[in-house]
């Protein structure tokens, strides 16, 4: 039965070549051979190196501070009385934007300038006035000076005569107390020599007659000397009696000078309270056109209507800059952030860019853009990350033209290069990629890895 049922298909199977096909028992396979195969690329794909990255979201922004978009406040309040602009318009550095009028009662005078002005040169004119009026004290000063030098210069040579006269009728008095000795003298003795007889009473006489002549020429010499001395004294008086005198002209002129120095000064003090509300004034003048600070397209303006009022300090539209360099700020990890260094190169794709991304290997990456790690922030910030900037990599291709400020941007930092069974472990695990830092050699000045 067995035989003919094997006769049976064997006859079918000659016939039919579904049986051919479908019974593939006394045929060899080639699934071992595959299966080899397959092992050996998946095994040898493994160990195929894999560049480890940091994977952040970003966003374009600028090197510098003055590049981005920045507010333009009102410095002082006032109302709106034209737009120059449009949201929309490019303006160039200096363009008015807007024309303000003012609004504060101490300010709505339209000659206001000129006014402060006049008071301005009033007071300088007092100041000149007054600064004469010094010289001139200084010119009196001068005068009574030299006027007390003469003063005193004549009543020095009056004080010189005198006192010669003083020693000269010293000298006669001296004199006349002599001959007054030997007057005394001698009468003494012609009353002696009349009382002997010797003399005659005549001759008595004639001597007490000289002894009264040379008592009466006594007297006469200590009264000049006496007079002498008198008038030297008085002299003396006289002289100090000027120097007070000029003493006092000096100190009441010196006062008026000291006094008009002193409204000098004050002048001169309201002259520079002046200076500066004109300065003042004629700055705030020129606060009435607000002006472009530099190149760039006006946007989102807070005011619309004209007659409007807009506060100190409030802001009226946003300028956007020109010519700016462009970087990339991301947000990294605080776990992450012990992995980057500056000068870290990242590769970005730019929302708007297509790309085809192979995270674990930039060289086959299609679409992405260099860059290198110019700044990384020490403080967190408040969505819990550090701030990284990105600035462009000049060895790299140029970023697009027609990137725009805030524009997204996903970043890829490249750390250590692995094998891809190390990658898969890690990832398993749980582990953070490598650290490391660059080091670099001062003799071949080349980078190193260190793990």
């Amino acid at each position: 039965m067995q035989l003919l049922t094997e006769d049976i298909q064997a006859k079918a199977g000659k016939q039919l070549k579904s049986f051919s096909e479908i019974y593939r028992h006394n045929r060899t396979t080639k699934v071992r051979l595959y299966f080899y195969v397959v092992s050996a690329i998946i095994l040898l794909t493994l160990f195929i190196p894999w560049t480890q990255n940091i994977r952040s979201t970003g966003s374009v922004t600028t090197m510098r501070q003055e590049q981005r978009p920045q507010q333009i406040n009102n410095i002082i309040p006032g109302r709106i009385v034209k737009w120059w602009v449009k949201e929309g318009d490019f303006v160039k550095k200096g363009d008015t934007i807007l024309q303000l009028a003012e609004i504060k009662d101490d300010y709505l005078d339209p000659q206001l300038l000129e006014r402060t002005e006049e008071q301005l040169n009033a007071e300088q004119q007092t100041i000149g006035y007054y600064e004469e009026k010094v010289k001139t004290s200084e010119q009196q000063i001068s005068a009574i000076e030299n006027e007390k030098e003469l003063k005193l210069n004549s009543i020095d040579n009056k004080l010189i005569q005198t006192k010669r006269k003083v020693q000269s009728d010293s000298t006669k008095l001296i004199a006349a107390e002599n001959e007054m000795t030997v007057a005394d003298r001698q009468l003494n003795a012609a009353i002696k020599m009349y009382e002997q007889g010797v003399i005659p009473l005549t001759e008595l006489e004639r001597r007490k007659v000289q002894h009264q002549n040379t008592s009466a020429k006594l007297t006469t010499a200590q009264n000049d000397f006496y007079n002498s001395k008198q008038d030297l004294l008085i002299l003396q008086l006289d002289r100090n009696a000027t120097i007070q005198n000029y003493s006092e002209k000096i100190a009441k002129t010196t006062g008026e000078r000291f006094q008009s120095q002193s409204q000098i000064a004050t002048g001169q003090g309201k002259v520079a309270k002046l200076l500066n509300q004109y300065e003042n004034y004629r700055i705030r003048n020129g606060q009435y056109y607000v002006l472009a600070p530099q190149d760039g397209q006006v946007i989102n303006a807070r005011k619309a209507g004209i007659n409007e009022t807009v506060k100190e300090g409030e802001m009226i539209v946003e300028i956007v800059p020109e010519n700016y360099q462009l970087a990339v700020e991301i947000w990294i990890k605080p776990m992450d952030l012990q992995l980057l260094e500056i000068g870290q190169k990242v590769r970005f794709t730019f929302d708007g860019f297509p790309a085809l991304i192979f995270s674990g290997w930039p060289e086959a990456s299609y679409g992405t853009f260099g860059g290198k790690i110019v700044a990384i922030e020490s403080n967190l910030n408040e969505n819990g990350m550090f701030r990284v900037i990105v600035a462009e990599d000049n060895e790299e291709r140029k970023w697009p033209h027609e990137l725009k400020l805030g524009t997204g941007a996903v970043g890829f930092s490249l750390l250590k290069d692995v094998p891809i069974w190390y990658e898969l472990w890690r990832q398993v695990n749980g582990f953070p990629p490598d650290f490391y830092k660059p080091v670099v050699n001062k003799k071949s000045k080349s980078t190193k890895t260190n793990k």
